[in-house]
C-alpha cells in the first residue's frame, strides 16, 4: 500500500454502483468502463477508485498517476459528507456535475457572490466569489476545477486562518494551474489535486462523486451488518 493509500475497507470491495446510472443502458455502460478501468490501475484502495473515476472522467489513464492525495482526504471527505457540510463549487458546471443523491450538502458556487469586488478590484469572480464567502469556509468541502485563480485564493484565505474540512482543487489550463496545485499540496488541509497543467471540471466532479459514492456503500454496508 502506497503512502498516499488509506486503509482497505468495504469501498473497494468488488460490488459495483452508479449512483448516476438510471437505465440499463446506462449502468451497463457505466459498469463496463469501471471494470476495465480496475483492471488497468488496480483496485486495493479508496484513491485507487478515485483515479479509476477520474482517469474515466477524461478518457485517459495518464492521469491516474498525475493524482495527489494530501493529508488523508478520502476519509475527511466521507466524514463531511456524511454531516452534510456544505459543498462550494468554483464554477456552476461543477456544481451541476457534482451527483445530488446519496447526501443532502447545501450547494453553493462561489462565481454567484462578490460581483461587485471583482469589479472594484479587478479580480477573477471566481477569486472574489471565495473571497465573499470566506467566514462560510469553514468545515466545508472545496470543489474547484476549472479557475486556478480561484485555487490561489482559498490557498491564501486558509493561509490567513480559514480552515475547509477538505479541498478538491484540479484547475485546468497553462497559467497558474500547475503552481495552484502545487500551493494547494503544501498546506496542512486534506486535498486531493493532480501534477501539471492537466485537470478541469469533470476530474474534480469525478473525485466528489466517486466520495458519494463511497459514503452510500459504506451505509450500505452498515445496514446489512445490522441485519445479520
Amino acid at each position: 500500500m502506497s503512502e498516499e493509500s488509506s486503509p482497505l475497507g468495504v469501498t473497494t470491495t468488488s460490488t459495483y454502483i452508479d449512483l448516476g446510472a438510471v437505465t440499463q443502458e446506462a449502468y451497463d455502460i457505466s459498469h463496463k468502463s469501471r471494470m476495465f478501468a480496475r483492471e488497468t490501475l488496480g483496485n486495493e484502495t479508496p484513491e485507487d477508485r478515485i483515479r479509476q473515476r477520474c482517469s474515466i472522467a477524461v478518457g485517459d489513464f495518464a492521469m491516474a498517476p498525475l493524482l495527489r492525495f494530501q493529508h488523508d482526504p478520502v476519509p475527511a471527505t466521507l466524514a463531511d459528507l456524511a454531516r452534510n457540510a456544505p459543498i462550494f463549487t468554483d464554477i456552476r458546471m461543477v456544481n451541476l456535475g457534482i451527483q445530488k443523491k446519496g447526501h443532502s450538502c447545501p450547494m453553493i458556487c462561489a462565481l454567484d457572490y462578490g460581483q461587485e469586488m471583482a469589479k472594484k478590484q479587478g479580480i477573477t469572480r471566481t477569486s472574489a466569489g471565495f473571497v465573499a464567502l470566506k467566514d462560510q469556509l469553514n468545515g466545508s468541502i472545496i470543489v474547484i476545477g476549472n479557475a486556478p485563480s480561484s485555487l490561489l485564493s482559498v490557498c491564501r484565505l486558509i493561509e490567513s486562518g480559514i480552515r475547509p474540512a477538505v479541498v478538491i482543487g484540479t484547475p485546468v489550463g497553462f497559467v497558474n494551474a500547475a503552481e495552484s496545485k502545487v500551493e494547494l499540496r503544501k498546506l496542512a488541509i486534506p486535498s486531493i489535486s493532480n501534477e501539471g497543467t492537466r485537470g478541469g471540471t469533470p476530474v474534480a466532479v469525478a473525485a466528489i462523486n466517486e466520495c458519494i459514492t463511497m459514503l452510500v456503500e459504506g451505509r450500505a454496508a452498515d445496514c446489512v451488518g445490522q441485519r445479520v
